[in-house]
């Protein structure tokens, strides 16, 4: 593929998230009202063009809080750019679904927390058919984290989740600096 597509299919992707931000959608608990989905998809890609990824990914960096907070269908992004953007926003999705789970077991059951929490990284891991996939959740965990800078206990549960399953995962990825600063923030 040329770079001229690549700089289009890009553009494209930040136009068509732009206009899903207007449409309805529901909000996710991770994220405040700020920055919007387009925002965080920028910021999402901003962290991915850092890790040297493709056109592919970028999209679906740029789109995942669009598709995620349903003011864009997979359906949508397939007939945009392709089976392979969507299927790594399924992947992502997929993903979210294992790390919603996270959040339902912050309190020990008869002294396993430490098991199950073990138990949802390797779920994670073994979900993850792409790299690509784990990459772009690490990106969006860390704009998370980033962006409930003002809600002390959300921050908290937030960190919790990167500390016990996202910087292992990145680890185990080889991307240290993200798994750093995953663990500082």
């Amino acid at each position: 593929m040329h770079r001229d597509d690549d700089e289009h299919r890009l553009l494209e992707a930040c136009r068509l998230a732009r206009v899903a931000r207007d449409r309805p959608g529901r909000d996710l608990p991770d994220w405040a009202h700020d920055p919007d989905c387009f925002a965080a998809g920028l910021d999402i890609a901003l962290i991915l063009a850092e890790l040297h990824v493709g056109t592919d990914c970028l999209i679906a960096g740029i789109l995942y809080r669009a598709v995620r907070e349903e003011r864009l269908t997979l359906d949508e992004v397939e007939q945009g750019f392709g089976g392979g953007v969507s299927h790594l926003l399924s992947g992502v999705l997929r993903m979210a679904a294992i790390s919603d789970l996270q959040t339902q077991i912050d309190s020990p059951v008869l002294g396993q927390q430490h098991g199950q929490k073990d138990n949802i990284r390797k779920m994670l891991v073994a979900l993850v058919d792409d790299f690509r996939v784990a990459l772009i959740k690490l990106a969006e965990r860390t704009c998370a984290i980033r962006a409930v800078k003002n809600d002390e206990e959300r921050r908290w549960s937030i960190a919790r989740e990167v500390f016990d399953v996202y910087a292992p995962l990145a680890h185990r990825l080889g991307i240290g600096h993200l798994k750093w600063e995953l663990e500082d923030l």
